[in-house]
């Protein structure tokens, strides 16, 4: 087992970043090569970091033998290919959201980490929020009796990547706000009530400002292009599981509504609710109605970083936050909200 982690990066756009500045803060890890196909946001991405090798194609990176571990960081339509050819090449790799385009991309990704004997992991940064690992905490522990119902939603007014890039184009990305931003709230839903098991999903997605050149952010470094925009801009979602408990979704790159940017998960419970941001719990006390905040649960990972945890459960540590069954149920649950809105109807899980 190695002691020092040796990571690449496949990817350098605006997230990537992300990456390297958290691994600088592990003293067990170094950022040592990447790969973009365009020069200039490499070599940027390169000198910010200090990062020594730069590759100009993905293949010579992923030979290089001194690389122990890579993140996939490239427009969705490429995650499952590029996380099966860093599995296949004998490396661990982890990957941004979404897991694929659909679950059987998943399911081959999940079969060469079988295969290979290397840890896959999805970097979904919601979770390592330290009030998010608190408040499932406190689930875990009974805190709030039966968990019914979880509400997640995260809503932007203006809040569509840059327009002309890949976000906004189907056959890159797949999907457009669920995948991007819902996707997070979702995960944390079921990560907070260990809600696995889906019975059914109905779903709706809408394209009503992109299409018409409203509601962007500016997310992104990618360049613009005349490329169609033809993804979801908003949706919603309501998906019921075993024993009766349900979950519902709200996501929008762009709507009409009086906050700029509005995100959460909340939680009710027969003995008391909570929210993930900022960390409150709510319930019946001795003296009333109370609001706990400044909440003392210690978090499973006090670092609070998805990368130290990568890096971590490398060097034999820890375990991941994110496993693979997951990530598999939940891209399953992503498949059937587009699912059901093709169709009108519900889809149901046998």
């Amino acid at each position: 087992m190695t002691d020092h982690v040796r990571l690449g990066v496949i990817g350098a756009g605006a997230i990537s970043s992300s990456c390297c500045a958290a691994v600088a803060k592990h003293d067990q890890a170094t950022v040592v090569a990447a790969f973009d196909l365009d020069p200039g946001r490499l070599s940027d991405l390169c000198q910010t970091h200090g990062i020594e090798t730069q590759y100009d194609n993905a293949e010579a990176l992923l030979a290089n033998t001194d690389i122990d571990a890579v993140y996939v960081a490239v427009p969705n339509k490429f995650h499952a290919p590029y996380a099966r050819s860093v599995l296949d090449a004998g490396k661990h790799c982890i990957l941004d959201k979404p897991f694929a385009l659909n679950l059987e991309q998943a399911s081959e990704v999940a079969a060469s980490a079988k295969s290979s004997g290397k840890l896959f992991m999805m970097g979904m940064n919601q979770r390592y929020a330290r009030s998010s690992q608190q408040i499932r905490a406190l689930k875990k522990a009974g805190r709030f009796g039966e968990v019914y119902h979880a509400k997640a939603y995260w809503m932007r007014r203006s809040g569509i990547p840059k327009f002309g890039t890949w976000f906004g184009n189907k056959a890159l990305a797949g999907g457009g706000a669920v995948l991007d931003i819902g996707v997070h709230m979702l995960d944390l839903a079921l990560h907070v009530t260990d809600l696995w098991e889906p019975v059914s999903v109905t779903g709706a997605t809408y394209t009503k400002f992109g299409n018409r050149g409203l509601g962007e952010g500016g997310w992104g470094k990618s360049d613009a292009t005349d490329i169609e925009f033809d993804v979801d801009d908003f949706a919603t979602a309501l998906i019921k599981f075993e024993g009766g408990a349900t979950v519902s979704l709200d996501v929008s790159w762009a709507c009409h509504q009086p906050e700029v940017n509005r995100n959460n998960v909340q939680v009710f419970g027969t003995e008391g609710g909570a929210l993930a941001y900022p960390g409150e719990v709510y319930r019946y006390g001795e003296d009333g109605y109370a609001v706990e905040s400044n909440l003392t649960t210690e978090p499973a990972l006090p670092h609070c970083d998805r990368f130290h945890n990568f890096i971590n459960c490398i060097l034999g540590t820890e375990q991941p936050l994110t496993t693979i069954d997951e990530a598999l149920a939940l891209q399953r649950i992503l498949d059937a909200i587009y699912e059901s809105c093709r169709t009108g109807s519900e889809v149901r899980f046998t």
